[in-house]
């Protein structure tokens, strides 16, 4: 049941992994609750790409996705979507909402700004118009926005990066998210929540630092930043396994821009609650396919004349109703719906992936659920070095 709007926003621990760092939890928003460890559909402008709200809900059953502050901040304009009712109501999205705060746009784009003590100077890459992003500015587009959870504006750093730029940059987040959090108080009314963003590169010593000093703000969740920004995965699963045992226990860790579905259950094994990334649907409209038997790229000519499903193990639409030659055809020529039918199946194929985490974390059995993934793992891929 959706909940009211009157809701305030917490996070309730319900199980955890003897073993590992395994969590299972509820975290209450005014637009729903949302069952953890959970996946977000990355819908950067509003919009899940190729995929309807409808089907978001009804299909997909997701109950949080997130969208851009800087894109939304560009086009159409937060004060517009404040003024047709927030992005809920701009996109027809009843359901929890997180916002980043550009700060990983900055990174990608880092030949349209400058990133000062201030704030981050950056041209606009749909007309070269000239913006400043400052903390305090970051949260009030985002308040406009009305998004559930909020992201402090945050400096992420290339790899690889030398330990004093890391270090230098580090510390001006932390500067950051104090300015952020300093303007966030007043405005706060319980509903919503913002996180800040352990950075540090990857240096332990940086990462535990950003860490403990974040702490001092008592923040409804906290974040874990500048992964997947080329670094080999063994060194963001250290970076991970670093973090998260050093942020409080009763509050959300979400871990950002992660990452393909065999690292899902590592993540979750080091302690993380909640995750994202582009590739779920950026993949799909690629035609490279995530299923339970391994990845299917559907252009090969092996599928021309299959007329199994893409996935038999699997309950999403496109799973129930077109057979892989189907898939092929459209995607073959072009087809707008292939997009639509290859997406809604990849994040199904995430979801579950959450759902059946959760369910073995809440019955004692994430142990015997991880050495099964990272047996099926190993012998697809030879494993993660």
């Amino acid at each position: 049941m959706r909940a009211k709007l009157g809701t305030v926003f917490r996070f309730e621990l319900q199980a955890q992994c003897p073993d590992t760092g395994a969590r299972a939890g509820l975290l209450h928003t005014a637009h729903g609750t949302v069952e953890t460890p959970a996946f977000m559909p990355v819908g950067t402008q509003g919009t899940v790409k190729g995929v309807l709200q409808r089907d978001l809900q009804s299909d997909l059953d997701a109950k949080i996705i997130l969208a851009n502050t800087y894109h939304l901040y560009l086009r159409p304009g937060h004060e517009l979507i404040r003024r047709l009712g927030g992005l809920h109501g701009f996109m027809n999205w009843d359901r929890a909402i997180l916002t980043d705060s550009g700060g990983f746009q900055v990174f990608s784009l880092s030949d349209l700004n400058k990133v000062t003590d201030r704030g981050v100077v950056f041209r606009s890459h749909l007309n070269g118009d000239e913006h400043l992003f400052t903390p305090e500015s970051t949260v009030d587009v985002q308040m406009a926005l009305g998004s559930d959870i909020m992201m402090v504006l945050d400096e992420c750093l290339e790899y690889p990066a030398s330990h004093e730029r890391a270090r230098h940059s580090m510390r001006r987040t932390i500067r950051w998210a104090r300015e952020a959090f300093a303007h966030f108080k007043p405005l706060d009314d319980a509903r919503r929540a913002l996180f800040p963003i352990v950075q540090g590169s990857m240096f332990g010593d940086l990462r535990r630092e950003c860490a403990d000093a974040l702490l001092d703000l008592d923040a409804r969740g906290y974040a874990i930043g500048g992964l997947s920004v080329g670094e080999p995965r063994p060194l963001s699963l250290e970076m991970v396994e670093i973090t998260a045992p050093l942020l409080p226990q009763d509050r959300p860790r979400y871990v950002m821009g992660v990452g393909l579905p065999e690292e899902l259950p590592e993540y979750v094994a080091r302690g993380i609650d909640m995750m994202d990334c582009v590739m779920p649907t950026r993949n799909a409209r690629n035609g490279n396919l995530f299923t339970s038997q391994g990845r299917v790229v559907i252009k090969q000519s092996q599928y021309r004349e299959d007329a199994g499903p893409l996935d038999p193990n699997c309950s999403c639409y496109t799973c129930r109703n077109f057979s892989r030659a189907y898939l092929r055809h459209v995607f073959q020529a072009g087809e707008m719906v292939f997009s639509t039918l290859a997406s809604l199946h990849n994040l199904r194929h995430y979801l579950d992936i959450m759902s059946g985490m959760r369910n073995a974390i809440l019955s004692g059995n994430f142990g015997s659920y991880l050495a099964e993934r990272r047996a099926v793992r190993d012998a697809a891929a030879g494993g993660l070095p």
